[in-house]
């Protein structure tokens, strides 16, 4: 498996459900935020999201069932739901080997969709973030993903060329910015690696 990787000079991780195991409580937070304003949890369609911003969700959710709470209230309800549930930052095995294959041979950066301050916390709580090249989350792009922006602006900051970069993604919508940057992805589904042809 780890020979694929010979071709590319830069691994670009996501970070929530690719890198580090927090999608199971960004879920619970959203179910219960459902539960709180009445409208139906859709686990699927919300974990299909994984990357998406929270602010960008909850509009998202504000649209999907009509809601009269401001998008604003829906996300700062879900980001207050997660602070309480949340018990701390998990590595996903899997993508960590490729990490710590390639550290020291390759520029490895993250592209996230959450927040830079949560995205900083997180890296530091896995002992990841002074072991990046690059760190780029929503704060620091105009595009959240599907947008290829997040994955463009970590290959200029490593210095490596698009197609010379490799994507672990586990969201289709992660994967369309990777495809959009005109880089290759890897998909995490379930912790397991899924290479492309």
């Amino acid at each position: 498996m780890l020979d694929k990787l010979a071709s590319y000079d830069a691994i670009i991780f996501d970070m929530d459900g690719t890198l580090i195991d927090s999608m199971p409580t960004h879920l619970e937070a959203w179910r219960r935020v459902s539960e709180k304003y009445g409208f139906p949890f859709d686990r699927a369609w919300h974990y299909s999201l994984g990357g998406v911003s929270t602010a960008r969700t909850a509009e998202l959710v504000k649209q999907r069932y009509n809601l009269s709470q401001a998008s604003s209230v829906l996300a700062e309800t879900k980001c207050l739901i997660w602070e309480d549930i949340y018990s701390g930052p998990v590595l996903i095995d899997e993508t960590y080997a490729v990490f710590t294959h390639c550290e020291g041979n390759k520029k490895l950066a993250v592209g996230t969709g959450a927040i830079r301050p949560h995205a900083e916390e997180l890296l530091t709580g896995v002992g990841l973030l002074e072991r990046l090249d690059a760190l780029v989350t929503v704060t620091d792009v105009k595009n959240g993903k599907p947008h290829p922006e997040t994955f463009l602006k970590a290959a200029a900051l490593v210095g490596v060329a698009s197609e010379r970069c490799l994507v672990f993604e586990d969201t289709e919508l992660g994967r369309e910015a990777a495809t959009a940057a005109g880089m290759d992805c890897v998909l995490v589904i379930d912790g397991q690696l899924h290479w492309p042809n």
